[in-house]
C-alpha cells in the first residue's frame, strides 16, 4: 500500500498549499470546517485518510470545487 501513502501525502500537501494561499491558519481553517486542528494537521501531514464527506467540507471552506483538491501535480 505504498502508493496509498504517497497519495495521502500529496493530498495533504495540496490542502496545506490551498489553505495557506487562502490566508488561513490551521486553527482558523479547522474552525471554518467544524473540525479539530489536530485532524487538519494529520491530513496535511499525510497521516489521515479523509472521507469524501470531509474532503467536500474542506473544499467548501476553501471556496473551491472538490475536483481542485485532486490536482496533485501542483497545477491549477
Amino acid at each position: 500500500m505504498k502508493n496509498s501513502e504517497n497519495v495521502k501525502v500529496l493530498l495533504g500537501q495540496r490542502v496545506r498549499t490551498l489553505r495557506t494561499q487562502a490566508g488561513l491558519s490551521q486553527e482558523g481553517f479547522a474552525d471554518k470546517c467544524g473540525l479539530d486542528r489536530t485532524y487538519i494537521s494529520g491530513i496535511e501531514r499525510g497521516l489521515r485518510n479523509p472521507t469524501l464527506e470531509i474532503l467536500y467540507i474542506l473544499a467548501t471552506a476553501l471556496h473551491i470545487e472538490l475536483a481542485t483538491l485532486f490536482t496533485l501535480d501542483g497545477s491549477d
